[in-house]
């Protein structure tokens, strides 16, 4: 473009005269064009040379909009960005909105999807006795529907996704074949996003669900006779994983160190042994149909009848009453109620200081950046600590400090060695889902996800142990380690994953049609696979630059590097022919195959 050369080189001379009006200060265009003419040798459609100063052909308040809108739900979409675009980026007005949405629940979700897949096959001539669900399957149909429908409270979402990688339940287990247990578990999760983290806390721990997967459901106090002891495995895991780690932390997250100079544990065997204690006498509250059985719940009954979303009861004969001793000196007295028992031992870890940073840079990782910095890790636990009106705890606080702070919004931190964060493989495949139109003529977003599970390793409530996907502390060999740098996401890039989530990606785009969700019903059913919708690619097909400039806007909010741009132009420029116009649908799924592939669509700053 061939701007006349002495505009930029006089514009501090015609600001200083003040001609024609307002005079700037701080930089040349995005409105600042006062007085100002720019000419082109060339034009792009749409890109008139006077867009340049005027700020009509800049896209950064919309890299800005849909960067936040990527941090801060499991996928946007174009709405959601013009609706932030029109309020001039009001990201703490946009979420504290979002702290007044109603939550919108899976398990109903679940049992409606379910009613339907019933009478269908009931209606095919199938014995009732002989249909087995709702299972897993069921769960990931919930999860994808209200996934892609929902406009509402898509903070909380993401929240709830976030958490689910922190106090751990999976599928891989016998939880699997039940999807009320897993939505049940995940309705907990959506409750408390926006709740208090103690709240949190206590159902999880009361949760069936987690009571299951971490054997603390008909867990029993000790017996001699038997030589049997509680079940150490949750009170455990409530320490290492959901609440206090293992040293002894700084407000900044750094460990506190002895006088050796070596990190402080924060419990021993002893400690777990009698958090053990507390978690005793706790199972099941009510049958699934207590029509059906000619007894009341009991104390060992088995999770396959009762009601999997109903937290445990206390049952006071099998929980050991005997004096317990807590962290930092606290005495539970004996004799005492199992439910009071659970209160205090729950309060004595929410109370310590490690909940704050340790629990707050998990919930940085997953949501903003691998690595953040002593002082964002410092300031989200000072919320933790304390949401400004004396409240410890408050998730609000938490999530608003969080996507609002400096290290996560400015410029000049998306440049610095310890920014971004590799992307999920599972957020990369709702990404996609949620910012393209799609074709699903009955509006079901069935999805089953193994196929993508298989290929990644990665689906929501999915994980292979309750350590979850990855830790938060991993180090892929090479620059990263290094650096002194953590990837958590990358434990998931191997060279196996790696491999299959390009073929998955280059199916869906050249062999699937853009088919990208698939139900597992039968054919009868006549329940069409979700795809895309490539119409407002095709359009810009003949002109690569723009097609190219609008993946940038949808999947990499402006970050794509010159060097990913020439590859894709090398790539999209040749894929042209002259006996029909398929060539355009070629070179979109072409461009989208490259696009998400890159590395810049792979790890976000």
């Amino acid at each position: 473009m061939k701007i006349i050369n002495f505009i930029l080189s006089t514009t501090a001379l015609l600001v200083t005269l003040g001609l024609n009006g307002q005079s700037y200060t701080d930089y040349v265009g995005a409105g600042h064009n006062v007085g100002m003419t720019v000419t082109a040798s060339h034009s792009l459609q749409n890109s008139l040379a006077e867009n340049t100063f005027n700020a009509e052909g800049m896209d950064s308040k919309y890299f800005e909009a849909s960067r936040f809108l990527n941090q801060a739900t499991i996928g946007h979409t174009t709405d959601m960005v013009n609706d932030l675009l029109a309020n001039d980026l009001d990201f703490e007005s946009w979420i504290d909105y979002q702290f007044t949405k109603n939550t919108t629940h899976l398990t109903q979700e679940m049992e409606d999807i379910w009613d339907i897949i019933y009478a269908f096959r009931v209606g095919q001539g199938e014995d009732p006795d002989d249909i087995f669900g709702p299972w897993g399957v069921h769960f990931n149909y919930a999860w994808w529907q209200m996934n892609m429908t929902n406009e509402e409270d898509v903070l909380r979402h993401k929240v709830a996704y976030a958490l689910s990688q922190i106090v751990v339940i999976s599928e891989n287990s016998d939880l699997g074949s039940w999807a009320d247990a897993l939505t049940g578990y995940y309705d907990i999760l959506l409750d408390n996003s926006f709740g208090n983290y103690k709240d949190l806390l206590k159902d999880v721990s009361l949760s069936i669900q987690m009571g299951y997967y971490l054997s603390h459901y008909n867990n029993a106090k000790a017996n001699l006779e038997e030589n049997t002891s509680p079940d150490e495995n949750y009170a455990r895991e409530i320490m290492q994983l959901f609440s206090i780690g293992l040293y002894m932390l700084n407000p900044d997250g750094s460990r506190v160190l002895d006088g050796n100079g070596q990190p402080i544990p924060t419990y021993d065997n002893n400690d777990i042994q009698e958090f053990a204690k507390i978690f005793t006498g706790l199972g099941p509250a009510e049958l699934i149909d207590p029509n059906e059985w000619p007894y009341n719940p009991f104390f060992g009954l088995g999770i396959w009848a009762v009601e999997r979303d109903v937290p445990m009861v206390m049952y006071q004969e099998f929980h050991e009453t005997e004096e317990k001793q807590l962290l930092n000196g606290l005495v539970v007295p004996a004799n005492q109620s199992g439910m009071m028992d659970i209160d205090m031992a729950i309060d004595n870890l929410f109370n310590h200081p490690n909940v704050g940073p340790f629990i707050g840079k998990l919930l940085i990782q997953r949501l903003i950046k691998s690595n953040p910095s002593p002082e964002y890790i410092g300031r989200v636990s000072a919320a933790f600590n304390d949401n400004g009106s004396g409240v410890r705890g408050d998730m609000k606080a938490v999530v608003k400090t969080i996507l609002i702070d400096s290290e996560a919004r400015t410029g000049e931190r998306m440049l610095t060695l310890d920014a971004g964060k590799a992307r999920e493989p599972f957020l990369k495949y709702t990404a996609l889902a949620r910012i393209v139109e799609k074709d699903s003529p009955l509006n079901r977003y069935w999805n089953n996800g193994y196929g993508y599970l298989g290929a990644t390793g990665q689906h929501v409530l999915a994980a292979p142990t309750v350590f979850n996907f990855y830790l938060p502390d991993f180090q892929p060999v090479g620059d990263i380690a290094a650096e002194g740098l953590v990837a958590p996401e990358l434990k998931l890039h191997n060279t196996s994953n790696s491999v299959r989530y390009i073929n998955r990606i280059f199916s869906w785009m050249f062999w699937e049609g853009g088919n990208i969700m698939y139900d597992w019903e039968d054919d009868d059913f006549n329940n069409p696979p979700v795809s895309i919708v490539f119409d407002e690619f095709v359009a810009l097909a003949d002109q690569p630059e723009l097609l190219i400039n609008k993946l940038d806007k949808y999947f990499t909010y402006g970050q794509l590097t010159d060097e990913t741009r020439q590859i894709m132009r090398d790539a999209l420029y040749p894929l042209i022919w002259n006996w029909d116009d398929e060539w355009k649908e070629e070179r979109v799924s072409a461009a989208l195959y490259y696009m998400l592939i890159s590395p810049d669509f792979n790890i976000l700053k």
